[in-house]
């Protein structure tokens, strides 16, 4: 991944309807100061609008396969849509916390993670192909990111009930450590963390817009690199989620 930060960005309305061109292209006039972004996957024409909206702000893209049960079909979308532009494709992530949910074995995932590298390789895309999971689930599955190119570790602060805001940097670079260690010292990415500014408090995490930037100065203190911050925007179309939380961890809006 290359040097700078990340951010991810999802390209649905409130509803859970996809936007349009002209709304992300919007929405990417508002992302300032980032070298990524990374999406989730091939829906909603997401990998060519993004990617045309990316290109305009000079970004990178981290684009990616959401399910690995349609691996090949959202592949050939990837293909279809970057073909012509591999040079600014960072990453391509195959499955987002799979393992960390149960949706799939760790044997199924590295399967579609060797699968995919071939099939991207033949396409003529030379970049990274890795799979992202949780800290802990990579820790618990080395073999995860022993197939990745390096270890894409999400990492959320806010979800340990002992670390404030002020504290999530050193939290998270030192949850990347044991990633590291845990996967023969193998690079490790966070493409994943943040902080919500609306919720539940989690003992000393407590959601606000004030604490919000507390933990993006602390990670952003901790980080020079290899880090991708959650969220461009807030998620009005998920469930209310883990301490009535998950919408609300948008750093623009």
């Amino acid at each position: 991944m290359q040097s700078g930060y990340g951010i991810t960005y999802s390209p649905y309305n409130s509803d859970g309807s996809c936007k349009s061109q002209d709304q992300v292209t919007a929405d990417f006039e508002q992302i300032t100061g980032y070298s990524s972004v990374r999406i989730y996957g091939t829906d909603c024409d997401q990998v060519s609008n993004v990617l045309a909206a990316s290109q305009a702000k000079d970004m990178k893209l981290f684009t990616g396969v959401y399910d690995i049960t349609q691996l090949e079909s959202e592949l050939n979308t990837i293909i279809s849509a970057c073909s012509g532009s591999w040079s600014t494709v960072d990453t391509i992530g195959i499955g987002n916390e799979l393992v960390n949910a149960g949706t799939a074995s760790s044997a199924d995932v590295v399967n579609a993670v060797n699968t995919a590298r071939a099939i991207l390789r033949a396409a003529g895309y030379a970049g990274p192909v890795v799979t992202v999971d949780t800290f802990d689930a990579l820790i618990n599955n080395p073999e995860l990111c022993l197939a990745s190119d390096y270890a894409a570790a999400n990492c959320h602060a806010f979800f340990a009930s002992d670390v404030s805001a002020s504290e999530a940097g050193a939290y998270v670079l030192s949850q990347a450590q044991q990633v590291s260690l845990a996967c023969n010292r193998k690079h490790t990415v966070i493409t994943e963390s943040g902080w919500p500014k609306e919720g539940q408090t989690n003992g000393a995490a407590i959601p606000s817009v004030e604490n919000q930037q507390a933990a993006i100065d602390s990670l952003r203190e901790n980080f020079s690199s290899s880090l991708v911050l959650f969220n461009a925007f807030d998620d009005d179309w998920k469930q209310p989620g883990a301490f009535d939380a998950e919408q609300h961890w948008g750093m623009l809006n």
